[in-house]
């Protein structure tokens, strides 16, 4: 695996190669990751993976700062996977040149997460789209874990007419039902039982929804059920609707189920 650090030699890369399947990453890399690479494998053998944690899209420094980092335990996966391409840029590689297209920030940008953390979307949005304007790849495998993000980014491609296909991978979850995410490994024993169990709740919830044929959709009693479980803090609890991204309100819309919320200080994010 070629790990490549610099904007100029991975552009001498890009040259000779012309087509990849980019798989970003801000690294503590797991097995949702693993499952995006292997995707990406069965569309083009060349694979390129970058590891960048970007300070744009935290809303604090101390959140910046305790994202989980472990670059040896990262490379160790990515031979293992049998990775190409490694792109490991400093700041100043990604953001010290003009792009040549404008961030386009839907509207959706401002519910759930856009809501809660102002600026968020703009950082991954910058990011993704100066990434894009380096590598021009042909592919690039992004989570539906973070389908908002996901959403963002497939509408940003479209109104720049950017010349890359999303391929959007299911989201992977261990055997307790809890995603796999970067920050789990802040996580304990005992905060990953209580996490698992109000995912596995949240879930149920939709069932019930779907059961009863509910006419108006209503999650008071829910964030009751989930703060009395032990969560301290809940951003949100919402049903949006799949086809055009509007509050659903009845049980036969084409509905997921978003939640963002806090156990030992870290946000936890899913939706199904």
């Amino acid at each position: 695996m070629k790990i490549i650090r610099q904007k100029k030699d991975l552009q001498k890369i890009i040259n000779k190669i012309k087509t990849f399947s980019f798989v970003p990453t801000m690294g503590g890399l797991h097995k949702g990751h693993e499952i995006l690479i292997k995707r990406a494998k069965k569309r083009n053998s060349n694979i390129l993976v970058s590891i960048f944690v970007n300070p744009k899209q935290f809303n604090s420094r101390k959140d910046f700062k305790s994202y989980p980092r472990n670059f040896k335990k990262d490379v160790k996966i990515l031979k293992k996977l049998k990775v190409k391409y490694l792109y490991c840029p400093n700041y100043k590689d990604i953001f010290s040149f003009k792009t040549n297209n404008k961030i386009y920030m839907h509207w959706f940008s401002k519910r759930l997460c856009g809501k809660h953390r102002p600026g968020h979307f703009k950082g991954v949005l910058d990011v993704v789209n100066r990434l894009l304007e380096i590598i021009k790849p042909k592919y690039i495998f992004l989570g539906k874990k973070d389908f908002q993000q996901l959403t963002l980014i497939k509408k940003h491609i479209k109104k720049n007419n950017i010349k890359t296909s999303i391929i959007s991978c299911n989201t992977l979850r261990d055997k307790n039902f809890l995603p796999y995410s970067s920050r789990n490994i802040n996580l304990n024993k005992s905060n990953k039982k209580l996490a698992s169990i109000v995912f596995n709740t949240i879930k149920n919830e939709k069932i019930l929804i779907k059961r009863k044929k509910m006419q108006d959709i209503n999650f008071s009693s829910l964030k009751r059920k989930i703060l009395k479980l032990g969560v301290k803090k809940i951003d949100y609890i919402e049903s949006i609707n799949l086809d055009n991204l509007k509050r659903a309100k009845k049980y036969n819309e084409n509905f997921n189920i978003f939640s963002a919320f806090f156990i030992n200080n870290v946000r936890l994010i899913d939706n199904f």
